[in-house]
C-alpha cells in the first residue's frame, strides 16, 4: 500500500483504508492507486477471508473524487479502470463489506454500493452529489436493483445528503451503529462469515450476482451512453473549477 490507504490483516478480515482525513479521504490518484492494489491483494492472500473497506478519522467514508485534482486535469469521462468497482472492473469473489463512518458521497457512494454488505455508524450520511457539480453517475445504474426508483430518482436529482437511519430503511444499510461501535461491529459481521464454509460463502455471492449480471452489464452500457454529454460538457468543467475557486457554479445547461 502507499501512505494514502492502508491494508491491516485482522485475523481473518483485510481492512482496506482511505487514510486522507484531511481531505474527507477524498479519491486523488494516490488514493485510486493504492485502492486497486489492496483489492488486488485481497483476491490473492489466502489468509484474508473477508473485505472491510472504511475511511480515516471521524468526518468521512470518502467525499468522492478529488474536485481540485479533476479541476486541474480538466477531466471529462474518466477512464474505465478510474476507480475500482467490485462487480465491474474488477471481480471480487470473497465478501466485502462497507464499514461507513462519516460522509459516503459521489464516489465514496460507489465504493461502498459495490461491497456486499454495509454497516454504518450514526453519523454516517450517503449522496450520489455529482448533480451538485455537474458530473456524472453512470456508476449508479446496479442501485435500482436495491432501492425503489423514486428513491433512486430523489437521491440522483436532488444530491441531497441521507441519513445512515434513513439508509437502513430503504435498504442500502445492513446494521447502523454508534461511531465507537463500528469496527468492533464490523469485525464481528465479518468474522461470522469468515467462519463458515468458504464454498458455501463464495457460492451464495456468486448466485446472487449472476441474477442480476445480464440486466447490470445493460444497464452500465446504456448508462455509460446516457452520462457521456453530461461528462463532455461545459458544465462538467465548470463544476470542479468552481469547488475549487469556492465559488458559487454558474450553470449554462450546456
Amino acid at each position: 500500500m502507499n501512505d494514502v490507504v492502508t491494508n491491516e490483516l485482522r485475523g481473518p478480515v483485510a481492512w482496506l483504508t482511505i487514510n486522507r482525513p484531511e481531505a474527507r479521504n477524498a479519491l486523488n490518484a494516490a488514493v485510486r492507486s493504492g485502492l486497486w492494489e489492496g483489492i488486488r491483494h485481497f483476491n490473492e492472500d489466502t489468509a484474508a477471508k473477508v473485505l472491510v473497506l472504511t475511511g480515516a478519522g471521524d468526518v468521512a467514508f470518502s467525499a468522492g473524487a478529488d474536485l481540485k485534482e479533476m479541476a486541474t486535469n480538466s477531466m471529462e469521462v474518466p477512464p474505465d479502470d478510474f476507480l475500482p468497482e467490485m462487480g465491474r472492473n474488477i471481480g471480487v469473489v470473497k465478501p466485502t463489506i462497507a464499514a461507513v463512518n462519516g460522509v459516503c458521497f459521489a464516489g465514496g457512494f460507489a465504493l461502498a454500493q459495490t461491497c456486499d454488505l454495509c454497516v454504518a455508524s450514526t453519523t454516517a450520511s450517503f449522496a450520489i452529489s455529482e448533480a451538485k457539480v455537474g458530473r456524472g453517475a453512470p456508476w449508479a445504474a446496479p442501485l435500482l436493483s436495491m432501492v425503489p426508483k423514486r428513491i433512486m430518482l430523489e437521491l440522483l436529482m436532488t444530491a441531497a445528503p441521507i441519513s445512515a437511519e434513513r439508509a437502513y430503511q430503504i435498504g442500502l444499510v445492513n446494521a447502523v451503529v454508534e461511531r465507537e461501535d463500528l469496527s468492533a461491529r464490523t469485525q464481528t459481521l465479518a468474522e461470522q462469515i469468515a467462519a463458515n464454509a468458504p464454498l458455501s460463502v463464495k457460492a451464495a455471492k456468486a448466485m446472487v450476482q449472476a441474477i442480476d449480471a445480464s440486466a447490470q452489464t445493460n444497464a452500465f452500457e446504456t448508462a455509460s451512453a446516457i452520462w457521456e454529454p453530461v461528462y463532455r460538457s461545459h458544465d462538467a468543467q465548470e463544476g470542479p473549477a468552481a469547488f475549487r475557486d469556492r465559488r458559487p457554479p454558474n450553470w449554462q445547461d450546456r
